[in-house]
């Protein structure tokens, strides 16, 4: 039987470092392409960042100087996984079957299984954009071979479920969990664009849902509070809200760090 392929820009074991299961060991499935770009996040209001198109210009210069991912600069304006979307550095991500990525889980994660302490996060990227039609065959796999019990889908709920995936998320007897990022004026997508009730409330059938915003302004908590209530009146069925501290690198997330923390607490997330 032929086996379904993931373009996959990064595949690693680590510790969850965002939303509700911060701090359980998780083996992260990075796929690749995206429908944003996030160009705003770090930049003066308005503004966009040109640094992945400059880093591609790097490459283009001097490509023996940039063989692998590690070789290649952080960004520290917009989006911080540009490698996930950007055109320029797609040949760095790698087409992998379903029997690879099994494999290389194996390998990385300790144990070389799956348990209630070790959960799967499949993150972007958007992983819901078009690896949809793959996620049965890997899953089912992971059940079978590694004991998989949770995933999480970490999103940024624009994209509808297919109709196959439902069906399949509806029986597969998994814990799934919909951590939904939505993007607002900080990173420079538009509202419109960003914010989609409706198909966030039907993730909630399938599984658990959270949002988790990116900010560090007080006008970005009341972004958030204003798509929080769009999607309550829409009645989307969600968990809990977190905020998290915009910032590529570290220095700039640890600037944000207590501001964001001081948010989160006078305004009850």
């Amino acid at each position: 039987m032929k086996e379904h392929k993931i373009k996959v820009t990064e595949a690693f074991y680590s510790v969850q470092g965002e939303g509700r299961h911060v701090g359980v060991p998780s083996f992260f499935l990075r796929t690749y392409g995206c429908n944003f770009t996030c160009p705003s996040f770090g930049m003066t209001h308005g503004e966009k960042t040109t640094q992945p198109d400059e880093i591609a210009a790097l490459v283009f210069q001097s490509p023996d100087k940039y063989k692998t991912m590690a070789d290649l600069p952080l960004a520290t304006k917009g989006c911080d996984t540009y490698l996930s979307w950007h055109p320029a550095f797609k040949e760095y991500s790698k087409f992998m079957v379903t029997s690879e990525i099994v494999e290389d889980m194996k390998s990385k994660i300790p144990s070389g299984k799956y348990s209630a302490d070790v959960h799967l996060v499949v993150t972007g990227g958007e992983p819901l954009l078009g690896w949809q039609r793959t996620y049965p065959e890997l899953l089912e796999r992971l059940k079978a071979e590694m004991g998989l019990t949770h995933v999480t889908f970490e999103t940024n709920g624009t994209q509808r479920l297919s109709d196959t995936f439902k069906s399949y998320l509806h029986t597969c007897g998994l814990n799934i969990h919909f951590s939904v990022s939505p993007k607002l004026s900080a990173s420079g997508e538009s509202w419109d664009d960003a914010i989609q009730p409706k198909i966030v409330c039907e993730y909630a059938y399938y599984g658990i849902v959270d949002f988790k915003f990116v900010v560090d302004s007080i006008e970005g908590v009341q972004e958030v509070d204003r798509a929080v209530n769009a999607y309550k009146l829409y009645g989307v069925g969600y968990t809990s809200v977190y905020l998290m501290p915009e910032g590529g690198i570290n220095e700039g997330y640890q600037t944000n760090t207590r501001k964001v923390a001081d948010f989160a607490m006078k305004h009850g997330y």
